[in-house]
């Protein structure tokens, strides 16, 4: 398929597209309720907004055999990536997934449940954890595909996902699903049950609940191939350990310089480093049980008061490497000093040991979400009201349950000849290093979010003669929001050395937000409608905003659509981002643009190093400006087809300047202010020399960056083919990005991010999900979808010297359904068709190697059964 032109393979499926509502499909509305579309506030009855919206079905997901809210959206062509459970192996994200609306960052992409705001991720407060989302009593999600600052006011640049839950619901349902990849590991089921009781019209009132649970095993490092394609996860902790004195110019290791008779050392001259990736889970182990009730009275015929209850707690286990020790101290007399002519004999040494006596490491992610909602909807003197009041809460806590020890029993039991860094343990050692294990909690995070929010809508009346009512809506928003983040300091300080987290994180924010907005639809003609809508936005911690968007939607008839949009969109500065405390913690694997020159192979070469890292109470508001401008065509009821073109601009981008830039030797001029080195002019290597007077860090405290522009469109097509064997729908949605380039520093040059590896990652030229499913007397459905991303150029920084193309990536997925009675449906399908390996990437972003989980998929060919029946 990467041999196609992808322009060709994109034409010639629209023009083959079928009308059968893909898995993602353009909004549709066939009946005459009023209804509120994302993207606005106006209740209407015509539900065809002027902003692009994609629309996901439930029952079509099941079909599809996705049972997760991050496997949904990865299939969205419109989300350059997802920053899914698997990125969480190390990171400490508390097991969160993240979407990524256009690929200018999670935290611009808003997340909504019923058109109101949930908790954001307590471990950064970037954005709500999908994973939290209750999705079984999910009815469908409405993506919009547009900047919304004037009507949701902060993160709606990208675009805006809202979760919707069934308004009522009577009787039962019960959903197994069970999913067994080809290869090892990886396995899951799933099960939801949900029961519904009240006629809102006849009894005057309906509660329902559905409870689901998840569970999947993990994908270890070793049942998979990928993390052989090259030596990854490269570092100089190793077993046996490397040592030096002094500065570190020359580095030394006794399995040197063969580097065979070690644990996965590879060479490095005069000493060796190790790969660490074979230790790292694919998929970590997970489990997710989500609840929701809601009920709702019918006070009379124009008023109902509604009460909603969700809670979700997911448990998130992953595996990294054994933990490295980077400068453990081993005087001369030790029993253990190697006998090296090299050496000094009456001076200490530097060690950097990997503790492969206790394992790997491995901590468990807990995170519980909850909202409490009272709602109260209704029509007074024409308006259309609806009004809610809700506590939203995040909760995570990070435990360290294997591998992990403390850091001065270990430095003592080296200091002292207990352990033996440079070859096999002894029994005494064993079991000291043994009783030196620490386990525990680590880290506890809570954000909190008290909202109030009230708007109403009416028709005004047909102002020009256009066949149609003009509409206003109004509304108001009072938010108050809390953030904390702190460590368990007295066993953060025995983990110090294991985990890089500062004893004394205490980071804790609030703030209070108030805003009002209004819009406004006029129909100017039978044809045109025009949108106007602006919101005014007061934080009491940086000021005030004012947000407005038009909108125009130009219908000459029936067949045609045009539709378009300009608006302003802003993010304010996160609690984190603004709060977190300054603490000290390990970079990436990186290497020291002063003191590892080209070819070097030193000890600050491919190593980690001491950061800084924190908020900054000084960030400005991030601040964008988006456009759209669509057609939509549909020449017959069979046929639809049509193209939206969209582009952003940002501007006062939040976040730090990416290692590939940071760490560029060419670039060092630029960013030497943020190096800041010890009385050697050295970085430190390990976390426990800061504060001091040996320490040197790299500045990566949240600053405002230079800006952001991308553009692109997005095609979707539909077709059906009537047949006396049943119908046959084929459909198609595909995003193209013509220009993504971004700054890292105010003023700074542009980089090119289209179709290669640069800052964070690739941004894909092309993405398509196509379609084609056949279905019979309402009882037999089989379907075809395929899965593509377009190729991209390597980190360059990372291939050692290497030109890497990272090949296009096409998966197929084929399932078939059958329901014998009207209650009871049965699903069997596979995933990845075809079995198709993750391409190749060097990239080093996260800590799985040899592709990049962010987006492709380890799992391989999967297959799948799923059962429903109601009741």
């Amino acid at each position: 398929m990467h041999k196609l032109s992808a322009v060709s393979l994109a034409v010639a499926t629209i023009v083959a597209a079928a009308s059968f509502p893909a898995l993602a499909q353009e909004t549709e509305q066939t009946t005459l309720e009023r209804v509120v579309v994302t993207g606005s506030a106006i209740k209407r009855l015509d539900a065809e907004s002027s902003v692009p919206v994609t629309t996901f079905k439930m029952n079509e997901i099941r079909e599809a055999g996705l049972t997760t809210v991050e496997q949904i959206l990865s299939t969205l062509t419109a989300s350059q990536s997802s920053l899914g459970t698997s990125q969480s192996v190390g990171s400490s994200t508390g097991g969160a997934s993240f979407a990524d609306m256009r690929g200018v960052g999670a935290n611009k992409t808003l997340v909504l449940l019923n058109g109101r705001r949930i908790a954001n991720n307590a471990f950064d407060g970037s954005a709500p954890d999908l994973n939290m989302i209750p999705l079984a009593a999910i009815e469908r999600i409405e993506v919009l595909r547009d900047g919304a600052s004037s009507l949701y006011g902060t993160d709606a640049i990208g675009g805006v996902i809202n979760f919707i839950t069934k308004k009522d619901y009577a009787g039962g349902t019960l959903n197994i699903g069970y999913d067994s990849p080809q290869h090892s590991g990886g396995k899951s089921a799933n099960f939801n049950v949900g029961y519904g009781y009240g006629d809102l019209d006849k009894q005057g009132f309906n509660v329902f609940g559905f409870v689901d649970f998840q569970k999947q095993d993990n994908i270890a490092g070793s049942q998979r191939p990928f993390n052989t394609r090259y030596a990854g996860g490269i570092s100089t902790n190793t077993d046996p350990a490397n040592y030096y004195q002094g500065d570190g110019d020359v580095v030394y290791n006794p399995a040197a310089p063969d580097c065979t008779n070690g644990t996965n050392l590879v060479k490095a001259g005069t000493f060796c480093r190790m790969t660490t990736s074979s230790y790292v889970d694919y998929v970590p182990k997970s489990e997710r049980a989500s609840g929701m009730l809601k009920g709702t009275l019918k006070l009379n015929s124009d008023h109902q008061l509604g009460a909603e209850y969700f809670i979700t707690r997911s448990v998130v286990q992953t595996t990294i490497a054994p933990v490295p020790y980077g400068s453990l101290s081993m005087q001369p007399g030790n029993v253990f000093y190697p006998t090296n002519p090299d050496l000094d004999p009456t001076q200490p040494l530097v060690v950097k040991w990997r503790d492969t006596v206790s394992g790997p490491r491995q901590d468990k992610n807990i995170n519980q979400q909850q909202r409490y909602l009272l709602t109260l909807d209704g029509t007074v003197s024409g308006w259309d009201y609806s009004t809610g009041v809700s506590y939203n809460q995040n909760r995570v806590t990070e435990k360290l349950t294997h591998g992990y020890a403390d850091g001065s029993k270990i430095a003592a039991g080296v200091d002292d000849g207990i352990i033996n860094p440079f070859g096999d343990q002894s029994d005494a050692a064993i079991q000291y290093v043994r009783d030196a294990a620490a386990l525990g909690t680590l880290m506890y995070g809570k954000g909190e979010t008290y909202n109030f929010d009230a708007h109403a809508s009416r028709e005004l009346g047909d102002w020009l003669n256009a066949g149609r009512a003009a509409a206003i809506a109004i509304g108001t928003e009072y938010r108050q929001e809390k953030f904390s983040q702190k460590a368990n300091t007295d066993y953060a300080t025995l983990v110090f050395d294991s985990t890089g987290v500062d004893p004394n994180t205490s980071s804790v924010g609030k703030r209070k937000v108030y805003a009002v907005y209004s819009e406004l639809n006029v129909p100017l003609h039978k044809m045109l409608d025009v949108t106007a809508a602006v919101r005014y936005d007061k934080y009491n911690d940086f000021g005030n905003t004012t947000n407005p968007k038009v909108s125009f939607r130009f219908q000459p008839n029936k067949e045609i659509l045009i539709r378009g949009s300009l608006s302003t969109g802003f993010r304010a500065p996160s609690l984190y981002e603004l709060h977190a405390a300054n603490t000290f913690t390990n970079t990436s694997t990186v290497s020291d643009p002063v003191l590892c020159p080209a070819g070097a192979t030193n000890i600050n070469c491919e190593t980690q190093f001491t950061a800084m890292n924190g908020g900054n109470a000084e960030l400005k508001p991030e601040k964008s400006k988006s456009g759209t401008l669509g057609f939509q065509f549909a020449p017959t009821s069979d046929l639809s087809f049509g193209v939206d073109l969209w582009w952003i601009r940002i501007k006062n981008l939040i976040g730090v300047i990416g290692d590939a830039s940071l760490y560029a030797p060419e670039n060092y001029a630029q960013f030497s202010q943020y190096f800041h080195r010890n009385a050697a002019g050295q970085l430190s290597q390990a976390t426990n020399q800061c504060p001091g007077v040996s320490c040197g860090y790299v500045d990566t405290r949240q600053q405002n960056l230079g800006g952001n522009n991308t553009n692109g469109f997005d095609l979707n097509g539909n077709y059906r083919l009537r047949t006396a064997y049943g119908n046959v729908t084929f459909g198609v949605n595909s995003t193209y990005v013509t220009k993504y380039e971004y700054q890292e520093f105010q003023d700074g040059p542009w980089v090119q991010n289209v179709g290669k590896y640069s800052g964070a990652g690739p941004v894909f030229r092309w993405q398509h999900n196509v379609n084609a499913i056949w279905s019979y007397a309402n009882k037999y459905t089989v379907g075809l979808t395929g899965h593509y991303k377009s190729s991209y150029k390597d980190d360059p920084s990372i291939a050692a010297g290497k030109t890497n193309t990272v090949a296009s990536y096409t998966t197929w997925d084929l399932f078939g359904s059958y329901k014998p009675i009207k209650t009871v449906s049965l699903t069997a399908g596979v995933r990845n068709l075809f079995d198709r390996d993750p391409p190749l990437s060097y990239q080093q972003a996260v800590f799985q190697a040899g592709y990049d989980p962010r987006f492709s998929d380890p799992t391989g060919r999967t297959f799948y059964l799923r059962g429903s029946y109601d009741f």
